[in-house]
């Protein structure tokens, strides 16, 4: 499973809930739901409010992740969202069928950006 990268200037999202990652169809492939900012819009913000409109699940925008020190990379900023919501609400963008939950350890090796494969690997349930 190769995952999608978000646009430049957007925000990733890595919805976590009990060992799983929330993916979504994006342009054929899956990828972490992502959104652009709007103005005075924090990271965390933006994660939460475009989890909401792609899929109907409420998150909390929790945390920020920092990229790799030292990798030179630059990439989207990653913010890890928990699941507030059990079922999403009927206002999503995304059907059920474009929604998908992995396994941390699956979601590891499916080419995610640094931050989240480190965020990741360090909460995987043994």
């Amino acid at each position: 499973m190769a995952l999608e990268q978000a646009p430049e200037g957007s925000v990733d999202a890595v919805v976590v809930d009990d060992g799983r990652l929330l993916l979504v169809d994006a342009q054929g492939g899956w990828g972490l739901p992502s959104g652009v900012p709007e103005e005075a819009e924090t990271a965390q913000a933006t994660a939460a409010r475009a989890v909401y409109e792609l899929t109907g699940y409420l998150v909390d925008g929790s945390s920020l992740l920092e990229p790799a020190s030292g990798s030179g990379v630059a990439g989207s900023p990653a913010v890890v969202c928990h699941l507030l919501s059990e079922d999403p609400s009927g206002e999503a963008q995304l059907t059920a069928g474009q929604l998908r939950w992995a396994p941390f350890a699956e979601a590891i090796d499916s080419g995610l950006p640094a931050p989240v494969r480190t965020y990741l690997e360090g909460h995987t349930p043994v």
